[in-house]
């Protein structure tokens, strides 16, 4: 599964049948420390590339995390939202976001 992930901005992105699933990094979930708050974005909402994806407040530092790609949040980890500790999963792929739909893939070519 692995092979599969795609790392742009201390962000994985992989390809399901859902959508694309976007998710933290390892090397970002160090980087931050123990996450202790999550500003999640909102289902339903369209994101453009660039645009705030999340905001973490953690141990060493409050991070926002912009959307490397363009899409619209057809599901959000909800488990994060009643434990961020879900973001510090060392199986990263456990640490996923949300997941977008509506993605010009060709945006991923450019990354």
């Amino acid at each position: 599964m692995a092979e599969e992930l795609k790392i742009i901005d201390s962000l994985w992105l992989l390809k399901t049948g859902e959508g694309y699933k976007i998710g933290l990094t390892n090397e970002a979930q160090e980087d931050l420390g123990n996450i202790t708050f999550a500003t999640m974005p909102k289902v339903g909402q369209t994101l453009k590339k660039g645009d705030s994806l999340i905001e973490l407040e953690a141990e060493k530092a409050v991070s926002e995390f912009s959307t490397p790609i363009s899409g619209t949040i057809a599901a959000i980890n909800e488990a994060v939202e009643q434990d961020t500790s879900v973001l510090d999963d060392a199986d990263q792929t456990n640490a996923w976001i949300a997941i977008l739909t509506g993605v010009d893939e060709k945006e991923l070519d450019q990354a």
